[in-house]
């Protein structure tokens, strides 16, 4: 299993990339990194969809983060990355999956930046509604199974991962948390794989516009 190479896109931009790439650091599951910057024409080499991120592992190719993720659960089924209890995984699952499919208002007007910093920008009722649904959702799966642990599911799991791009956010836009959500915020903004995530993101180089809609905005 020493031949997984895990292609993402720029680290300051993409919310996606981040998620097999957390889970692989936090698993200790060695890999390569390729990091295509976003409109590279060599992402089709690597992606049948054209888009990261994409997982290879030998001659298979895997793509899409839920996908990738399921992939790697099944493969280390000693690193336990889902919950072990029936119940938890089921929640887990669900979580994941509306994180996956869900929020895109909070996506559309809280883009990910991860060096920048908008405080108050994009806070529409429709994206403040997106984040107290994430917030209940937190408390939720924290309460009913997070007993001897500081994530969603006490131990780390998928669903952490699949909601570390949110604290990214949370950060950015200076987002108001109470202390509970806010403890989580941390948690995994202080993971030693999120800050060498965040050290890379503020070290490129590149600019997109799109994603970039705040900046020297007033």
């Amino acid at each position: 299993m020493n031949d997984l190479t895990l292609i993402i896109g720029n680290k300051n931009y993409s919310s996606w990339s981040l998620r097999p790439w957390l889970l692989l650091k936090q698993a200790a599951i060695p890999f390569k990194e390729i990091r295509l910057a976003f409109g590279s024409d060599d992402l089709s080499k690597y992606s049948p969809s054209g888009l990261v991120p994409a997982l290879k592992h030998g001659p298979l190719t895997i793509w899409d983060s839920l996908a990738i993720a399921e992939y790697l659960a099944e493969q280390f089924p000693e690193k336990e990355l889902w919950p072990r209890d029936v119940e938890a995984r089921a929640i887990a699952r669900s979580v994941s999956a509306e994180m996956h499919s869900g929020f895109i208002n909070m996506r559309t007007h809280m883009n990910i930046n991860c060096r920048g910093h908008f405080p108050g920008k994009g806070m529409t009722p429709e994206v403040e509604k997106d984040i107290r649904r994430i917030q209940n959702l937190w408390q939720d799966c924290h309460s009913r199974f997070g007993e001897g642990g500081p994530f969603l599911f006490g131990k780390f799991s998928i669903a952490d991962t699949m909601y570390a791009p949110v604290t990214f956010r949370f950060v950015t836009y200076a987002v108001p948390l109470p202390p509970v959500t806010q403890a989580y915020v941390n948690t995994l903004q202080g993971l030693p794989a999120m800050q060498e995530w965040l050290a890379a993101a503020k070290a490129e180089i590149e600019v997109i516009e799109q994603y970039e809609q705040y900046r020297n905005r007033v």
